[in-house]
């Protein structure tokens, strides 16, 4: 099966000039980044999910069995990035270890994770922009705040159809203006947003543990209903599947390797530090929402964090929690704008997709075009497809990343022992493989539409890559050139 070597995606590392990506991020910034996406809306709404429908006020256990399959595969992702400092992060491991295809599967995988979860967040950005807003008396017309698809009814009775989801398109064309400037500035702003959000969740963790009432962890592990999923230690497995979505972010940190300094130091750094702080936030952000209200009150809710915040004197927090899920959503889009756009870059780079994916800009050394294209793309998307059809994005794409990395650790551990390793993954192969069964499981857990869901999206990808990928492969055009005879020299 065809595999770049590991010395290709050294010299593709080491490459500078302004076709290259702009080395400018350190490892406090990496773990800016990842706490960024990690600690977003799915924080302030996935937690009530899983706590009303399937852990109850164990929804802590499972935040920790997430967690320690992010930390198996983080270990894995840890030792490959600083390996192979390049942009692509699953993608490029890949192709060194599985091969070209394996590599394109994961890839694909990737864009639609960065992408729809993209849209996604941006139709949710608007929707908590118009509730927050109204709180003001100030409203938007419905038209501007809808999709086509979409309907509502005013208070006077009246059926209004939607014309265009605007700030949903707005907030992305913003965001990716930022992004197009550079990474520096990308990660300035994402710095000011975490400080802020990391504010906001340890002003809730603080102030609402004194109002915890003990009553509501009893019983910390509901019964189980009969049914897999729904309360017992199944629940708990099928909570950590939800929740594993919060958790979406260290990976997007290894995206970002062809434009950080000292890469082989800094980018275990960012992808290990930014899962254990917000590991240990989770589980103290969910204790506290579960202990100041009962797990059956989160039923049916998308802003559970509301609903326990009623049961303190802190009436205001309300608005602060709608101020920091707005702010958790906005650095959301921002890193998987940049996720997205840089995994373009490299499969681009690779042949395997167009090459205005991989065009830099020459003075502010980013896929310009690649990112303007995308950001277009997706917030048209956002802004004329409805919530319900886009839909929530799913977890099981990055655990099947993270099933992949696991296993090109493995592979190359045998395949290449004497390697140069600046990071080595601890207790080869107990945690890759146990990195390996915990995601199964948590994959297992999911429902089976999500399964669905995740073949249709897979087939539509692999169409793509025997129409026109294999054919333009850079490493198939350069190994068949090499295979080709020498022209022989003709004497007349």
């Amino acid at each position: 099966m065809l595999k770049k070597s590991l010395e290709l995606l050294r010299q593709e590392a080491a490459e500078t000039g302004s076709h290259t990506l702009k080395r400018s991020l350190g490892g406090l910034n990496l773990i800016a980044i990842g706490i960024g996406v990690i600690i977003g809306a799915g924080l302030f709404s996935l937690t009530g999910i899983a706590a009303a429908n399937h852990s109850g006020p164990a929804v802590t256990l499972s935040f920790v069995v997430a967690a320690i399959g992010c930390a198996f595969s983080a270990l894995c992702y840890a030792e490959f990035a600083s390996m192979v400092p390049v942009a692509g992060s699953a993608y490029t491991y890949a192709y060194a270890t599985l091969g070209e295809l394996f590599a394109w599967i994961i890839g694909w995988d990737l864009v639609l994770e960065y992408s729809v979860g993209a849209a996604t967040v941006a139709i949710s950005w608007s929707q908590y922009l118009v509730r927050f807003l109204a709180k003001y008396d100030l409203h938007m017309p419905a038209q501007l705040v809808l999709s086509p698809f979409e309907k509502v009814t005013l208070a006077d009775g009246s059926v209004v159809s939607g014309f265009i989801n605007l700030p949903a398109i707005l907030i992305v064309l913003f965001i990716t203006a930022i992004i197009i400037r550079g990474t520096q500035g990308s990660a300035v702003y994402n710095g000011i947003v975490v400080a802020l959000k990391l504010s906001v969740v340890a002003v809730f963790i603080v102030l609402g543990w004194q109002y915890i009432n003990p009553a509501n962890y009893h019983p910390y592990i509901p019964a189980n209903t009969g049914h897999f999923g729904e309360f017992g230690w199944s629940g708990i497995l099928r909570g950590a599947g939800v929740v594993f979505f919060v958790f979406i972010g260290f990976d997007i940190v290894a995206t970002m390797a062809q434009e950080t300094k000292n890469p082989q130091r800094n980018m275990p750094i960012g992808i290990i530090g930014s899962l254990v702080i917000c590991t240990i936030l989770f589980v103290l952000f969910g204790h506290v929402m579960t202990g100041l209200a009962n797990y059956t009150e989160f039923k049916n809710s998308a802003a559970p964090v509301a609903i326990a915040i009623e049961k303190t004197p802190y009436a205001w927090l309300s608005q602060a929690i709608i101020i920091a899920i707005l702010i958790g959503y906005t650095s959301v889009i921002l890193v998987d704008l940049l996720g997205q756009s840089r995994v373009f870059f490299t499969m681009s780079r690779d042949g395997l997709l167009p090459g205005v994916f991989s065009q830099i800009h020459p003075r502010f050394q980013t896929p310009h075009k690649s990112n303007l294209l995308l950001g277009v793309f997706i917030s048209l998307f956002a802004g004329l497809v409805p919530i319900s059809v886009v839909g929530e994005m799913t977890s099981i794409g990055t655990l099947l990343a993270f099933v992949m990395v696991c296993i090109g650790i493995l592979i190359l551990r045998k395949r290449e022992p004497n390697t140069l390793r600046p990071f080595r993954t601890p207790w080869v192969p107990l945690v890759p493989i146990l990195g390996i069964l915990t995601c199964l499981v948590m994959m297992l857990s999911l429902p089976a539409d999500t399964w669905i869901r995740l073949f249709v999206w897979l087939a539509i990808g692999l169409a793509i890559y025997f129409g026109y990928g294999k054919k333009n492969s850079k490493l198939r055009q350069g190994i068949q050139a090499e295979a080709q005879p020498a022209p022989q020299e003709v004497i007349s």
